[in-house]
């Protein structure tokens, strides 16, 4: 079934349905004089597989009313009605259509914007709404709004295709559980598989989850946790379910033990600006604890109170089923029981899951941060240091001759948690803080985390070149300024930013969602609504739709200075 991308625009006496797919666009208009060919747009949807950007809240239901004759005001003050004043579909009696519809908001990671999506993949062209909602359309302008569509289509085809691998693994999930999974997220997949198993092997449905606002209640610790002053004290702990449904405690985000923050998401070590670079006579490893919140889980025995223990069974048999198939090295299947497994926990947080659970939530994270609190100090009773730490896993540097009895500290761990851990070995760790380094391994190759990493769907484009010459610099001692030079990619040169508001240069608004590199002929970015600067935009020129050819303004030495900047917050002074 061929594969198409959908999208409307809607105004009060203008609605337009444009479908496109990598070379052919459709579109349907309807205005007073002219009727939506509604038989056939529908035809026509039956034959396809539409993928959509918010679909299923916005999209689709307002184009069923089309559907249904619907007129362009009735529409738009649906419209209205979700947009400015939050209401949901259903609220307002609206229905999806019968379509083979993908809706990718929930899929995309960061729930987000299209925009900002394009940004971070690179588009080739990123254009807000050029006119403005509450506006009445001309004839003339129906073009300007067809082109702007046509636009937004290609960022979805875009998203689309970079999201491939996520929809392949749902609609894998999709025909095993026999429901349409592929518009879900990580968290809602696991939790409507967990859900419908459980109900299957208990033959009873599922409750609803009750509210818990305002309640309180304390940790207890798992009997394989050494009994310690820092036991203690979180077990003498108070959390209190706050609005959102999510548990707090404002002793413990301000514990710190040994240097390390507890807190209710996870254990962090505070380091910052150091680098470590290990000689002959030293190692330097990192030890994750494999699946580490699925098996504290499971180890303790923890279970949503909505779906009884039944949930153990569920989850283990899901949790092995994994293991085996990682074994086997059958990747599709092992990643496609990874997002029940590691789904699970976003839902224990979410007041309206049935698998909401603030106790267990606490449970899981606390005994992971004393678990390790607990790993470490075996750590460096064995002789070696830990030099860094985060929610599941420790960097530990030592001499070589120390190496055979901290492996066996951590063998003991293992054996009395019940937990194992997967090791990788560096040659030099390079960090401005926990969240982000910049970790090199002995072939050569870098791990790289939070400000270091290379552009995803999840973090924006910031300059990338500069952290890409850094990292050259600190693997093979290339020169930042060479490697600059050399990248034709005007994307490695670019910041992408959300501008709250709409942003405004040389007098001209450019947009909510912007792009720009820094250019010796450029200027500064401003808030529309302030006139404030808009961060780290000096000497901007915006490039809302990116050039055939390099330009040739680029400020290299400002570029050459910014990487140094970053080798300098990881600890590596007075290079230039």
């Amino acid at each position: 079934m061929n594969t198409v991308a959908l999208d409307i625009e809607v105004y009060s006496n203008y609605f337009l349905v444009m479908l496109k797919d990598a070379s052919k666009t459709a579109y349907f208009e309807m205005y007073p004089g002219k009727e939506l060919e509604a038989p056939r747009l529908r035809s026509l949807l039956s034959k396809l597989r539409v993928v959509s950007f918010n679909g299923n809240h916005y999209d689709m239901p307002l184009l069923n009313a089309a559907l249904n004759g619907e007129s362009c005001a009735k529409i738009k003050a649906y419209s209205d009605q979700i947009i400015l004043n939050d209401k949901k579909y259903w609220q307002l009696n609206l229905e999806a259509p019968d379509v083979d519809h993908i809706d990718l908001i929930e899929v995309a990671p960061g729930l987000t914007g299209l925009k900002t999506y394009a940004g971070r993949m690179g588009a080739r062209k990123m254009q807000d709404l050029p006119i403005a909602p509450d506006a009445s359309i001309s004839p003339s302008q129906r073009a300007q709004l067809r082109e702007y569509c046509v636009n937004d289509l290609d960022n979805t085809l875009l998203l689309f295709d970079s999201l491939r691998p996520q929809i392949s693994l749902r609609e894998r999930l999709s025909e095993q559980y026999g429901q349409d999974l592929r518009s879900k997220s990580d968290a809602q997949i696991a939790e409507a598989v967990i859900k419908a198993e459980v109900e299957r092997l208990t033959q009873d449905k599922v409750g609803k989850p009750t509210t818990q606002l305002g309640r309180t209640f304390k940790y207890k610790a798992p009997a394989f946790l050494a009994r310690t002053e820092t036991v203690a004290f979180v077990e003498s702990c108070e959390f209190m379910v706050a609005e959102s449904g999510q548990p707090k405690c404002a002793a413990l985000e301000r514990h710190v033990v040994n240097g390390y923050r507890m807190g209710v998401g996870g254990l962090h070590s505070t380091e910052s600006e150091v680098s470590h670079v290990i000689d002959d006579d030293e190692f330097l490893i990192e030890r994750d604890v494999a699946s580490y919140y699925p098996s504290i889980i499971l180890v303790c025995g923890l279970y949503p109170p909505m779906l009884g223990e039944t949930f153990l069974d569920v989850y283990r048999d899901i949790y092995d089923r994994r293991l085996a198939a990682k074994a086997s090295g059958d990747k599709v299947t092992a990643d496609t029981l990874k997002i029940s497994l590691n789904g699970t926990f976003g839902k224990l947080g979410s007041k309206y899951s049935c698998l909401y659970s603030p106790d267990l939530l606490i449970q899981v994270t606390l005994t992971g941060q004393l678990a390790l609190l607990q790993l470490i100090g075996e750590v460096e009773q064995a002789g070696a240091k830990v030099v860094s730490a985060n929610t599941d896993g420790i960097v530990i540097r030592g001499c070589k001759r120390v190496y055979a009895d901290v492996q066996a500290a951590i063998a003991s761990w293992e054996n009395a948690t019940g937990f194992v851990t997967e090791e990788a070995a560096y040659k030099a760790l390079h960090s401005r803080d926990v969240n982000s380094y910049v970790a090199i391994k002995p072939d050569g190759q870098v791990k790289v985390k939070g400000a270091y990493a290379t552009t995803t769907l999840s973090k924006s484009p910031a300059n990338e070149i500069c952290t890409i010459a850094a990292i050259e610099w600190l693997r093979n001692g290339t020169s930042v300024e060479k490697t600059i030079r050399a990248c034709k990619d005007i994307r490695q040169f670019c910041t992408v930013r959300a501008v709250r508001g709409g942003a405004v240069h040389r007098g001209q608004e450019i947009g909510k969602v912007v792009r720009w590199y820094r250019s010796i002929a450029g200027e500064v970015i401003t808030y529309k609504s302030n006139g404030n600067r808009v961060p780290k935009s000096e000497q901007a020129t915006p490039v809302m739709q990116l050039p055939d050819e390099l330009p040739d303004d680029i400020d290299y030495v400002w570029y050459v200075a910014e990487s140094a900047s970053i080798l300098n917050d990881v600890g590596i002074f007075k290079l230039f």
